[in-house]
């Protein structure tokens, strides 16, 4: 066997993003700006490439591009990631880049009657999701991802595990919620107990994406222990199988 080939640029970045516990939508926006970069100086390896190319990235998302401030700032944070991070490059022009100034704007805030008027449109799943989003402050992606043991009806809160930051707190559960809620959670479980008679039902393991992203099909039930039937890594093994293959990829 010959020598072991070193990962890939993108390989890399993914498991340094995931080392640091970076959220997984800041994964994918910081190997899209990393890659929109690389195209754009027609595919030179960053290591070839420095300030200039840097600034003239930068300035043709705002010139030509017409992007946000914020939208140039994401940019800039994804190339000082990959240079101080990835390459570990201790370069002094990247501290001298300057961010866009984001302008200052008042915010828009609706009264009580126009929020339960947005409410009042939404029903089903969608209504249950709004109101919890109102009632609880919680983001988009932690409402989503919550789970029955987050949930305490008896104390009215709600457990938010690997929030931003991969802290964990507690937060209000809204009182007008909860049967709307329990009813969710009976449909819930049929559709788990339907899942587990097709052979379905497995769940994502947060501390183990890294894991099963870098493992074959066949190598799964041994990365979780062999506690789990293969059967029942379908549902999150093709994600991981179409994840591994982009990696690849790149």
């Amino acid at each position: 066997m010959g020598p072991a080939q070193p990962p890939r640029l993108f390989d890399r970045i993914r498991e340094c993003l995931r080392l640091k516990h970076y959220s997984y939508r800041t994964e994918q926006q910081y190997l899209h700006w990393i890659r929109r970069y690389i195209l754009f100086h027609d595919k030179r390896h960053p290591k070839e490439m420095g300030a200039d190319e840097v600034r003239g990235f930068l300035n043709d998302l705002t010139v030509a591009r017409n992007v946000s401030a914020a939208t140039q700032n994401q940019a800039l944070a994804a190339l000082l990631f990959l240079y101080k991070h990835v390459l570990q490059q201790e370069l002094p022009w990247l501290d001298n880049i300057e961010r866009a100034k984001q302008p200052q704007r008042l915010p828009l805030v609706l009264s009580q009657s126009e929020t339960r008027a947005v409410l009042a449109q939404l029903d089903g799943v969608y209504g249950l999701i709004g109101n919890l989003l109102y009632g609880s402050g919680l983001r988009l992606m932690e409402c989503l991802r919550l789970r029955v043991q987050d949930l305490d009806f008896e104390y009215l809160q709600i457990l938010v595990r690997h929030g931003k930051g991969g802290k964990d707190r507690v937060t209000m559960l809204p009182r007008v919620v909860v049967p709307q809620l329990k009813a969710h959670l009976e449909v819930v479980k049929e559709r788990h107990r339907r899942a587990l008679q097709a052979g379905y039902g497995g769940v994502e393991l947060p501390e183990a994406v890294a894991v099963l992203v870098s493992c074959s099909g066949a190598e799964r039930g041994s990365a979780l222990g062999g506690q789990a039937p293969a059967s029942h890594l379908r549902g999150f093994g093709a994600a991981a199988d179409e994840e591994g293959d982009a990696a690849r990829r790149d």
